[in-house]
């Protein structure tokens, strides 16, 4: 992040700019905005600019920048729409102490003006360090058509309203108390205007004061493969009221910035045949910040119930009397195979599926090789990279064909994500060449679309 984005206190502090055609418009429209005190400098200034100087909404020097001219200002804009210019009372400015921004100039503004979307006071500021203008429009042209004209009021409303919300418990509870409020009876009452607004408030005041506290609470939530876009709706849910979200290590950063920004975020840190947090250490971080009362968010990688010892958990807060919901999500299994192109069960090749593990708390796991070693057969072995010599001994010896189809892919879903083809016979020479860093899905019976047409071609040329 180059810019680091805030919102500035402007009203009643001075705001310069230099310059009087189209790139000054453009700025001025957005800056009287803003109850700050504006002076531009032109010697040549376009007629809205005259006229919003007579309507006293600003104010207008006609001559050219001079030094001493930002004295005070807390921002300069150079709209000059000439280099020259625009290089001369920047370095005025930035001589005088104020923050400089010349138009269409990235590398030598010290701050950019992002786009808005303005529905006072409540404002959303969309950038792109200048590196998509256009995205940054269309995600503006987006927000505008979703957020209500009428949330403007609401806030205003609102904003006069916190002290009177403070005699609530910090919290969850004003939390639940401002939601119930945007979302609920706040966008019915203002239909009938302010007043009524402002008895709607005072009446939901009452009604949470008098609400005892709610008791804590986890779900159990599946973070999907890795890609944020395969969270599911209730996942992101219950990230967003969250206020402990214990997470797994596998769980990449974009996921935990879906989380609110208040929320306790807690590694729990499970590294396969590595160092880790305990289970019953995780247990009792659970339960400790649910029975304080806190919404408590599990947050695993993949599926909660494919190999995230959920059981031994949910156990936990059952002796606790804790309350829980299990929230699903995507598999790696699931991703991985739709990467490749394929599915994980076929007609005429295999009606079942396996879900199996590499290594269980015992070692190398063991499974029913002779049955997975038979032709046709399907399966998704997680955390099987340490134990792939293992696995690959275990299905020839039950006769497995050495040419069987596997597919490795690592951090399935993710744009880290890298793909190797290979067979039964070659298992471990691929991963000793790969080097594979990240956690690693084995589809055993499966090749990428692209290999197995390819196969076709080949076979059909030497039947030819």
């Amino acid at each position: 992040m180059q810019h680091f984005p805030i919102f500035l206190a402007v009203a009643g502090r001075r705001i310069v700019l230099s310059g009087g055609g189209e790139a000054a418009l453009a700025k001025l429209r957005l800056l009287l905005k803003t109850e700050a005190r504006i002076t531009v400098f032109a010697a040549d200034a376009a007629p809205e600019i005259q006229q919003w100087a007579k309507d006293g909404r600003l104010t207008h020097i006609p001559r050219a920048l001079e030094a001493g001219d930002n004295f005070c200002a807390a921002l300069f804009y150079a709209a000059n729409e000439d280099a020259t210019e625009d290089r001369r009372v920047a370095a005025l400015a930035q001589a005088d102490g104020a923050l400089v921004n010349i138009v269409d100039n990235l590398a030598d503004s010290q701050f950019i003006t992002p786009a808005i979307v303005d529905r006072d006071p409540v404002t959303v500021a969309i950038g792109t360090e200048g590196a998509a203008p256009v995205l940054a429009r269309a995600i503006k042209q987006d927000l505008e058509a979703r957020l209500p004209a009428q949330l403007g009021p609401l806030a205003r409303i609102g904003k006069t309203f916190r002290t009177m919300a403070e005699a609530l418990p910090f919290g969850r509870a004003r939390r639940d108390f401002w939601a119930d409020y945007y979302f609920a009876k706040g966008p019915a009452a203002i239909e009938h205007g302010q007043d009524a607004t402002e008895a709607a408030l005072d009446d939901l005041l009452k009604v949470h004061l008098a609400q005892t506290a709610r008791a804590g609470h986890v779900d159990l939530v599946g973070a999907g493969p890795g890609d944020p876009e395969l969270l599911t709706l209730k996942a992101r849910t219950a990230l967003d009221k969250a206020d402990v979200v214990l997470h797994d290590r596998l769980v990449p950063a974009a996921i935990l910035e879906l989380a609110r920004r208040e929320a306790i975020l807690i590694e729990t840190g499970k590294t396969g045949f590595g160092p880790a947090m305990s289970q019953e250490d995780i247990n009792a971080l659970m339960v400790r910040h649910a029975t304080g009362g806190a919404q408590v968010v599990r947050l695993k990688s993949g599926d909660p119930t494919v190999f995230g010892r959920l059981d031994e958990e949910i156990d936990a807060l059952n002796d606790a009397g804790i309350p829980w919901r299990i929230v699903p999500g995507i598999t790696a299994a699931s991703a991985a195979v739709a990467t490749i192109g394929q599915s994980l069960t076929k007609r005429d090749r295999n009606a079942s599926v396996r879900i199996l593990t590499g290594h269980d708390m015992k070692g190398f796991a063991e499974h029913d090789w002779k049955t997975l070693a038979q032709s046709g057969e399907v399966a998704a072995i997680y955390m099987a990279k340490k134990s792939a010599r293992f696995i690959q001994g275990r299905l020839l010896m039950h006769g497995a064909d050495a040419d069987t189809p596997i597919t490795l892919i690592e951090n399935a879903s993710q744009p880290s994500q890298r793909i190797v083809a290979t067979t039964l016979a070659e298992l471990t020479t691929a991963h000793s060449e790969t080097a594979f860093s990240g956690p690693v899905l084995t589809l055993y019976g499966l090749a990428p679309r692209a290999a197995l047409d390819l196969a076709e071609t080949l076979n059909e040329k030497e039947f030819a």
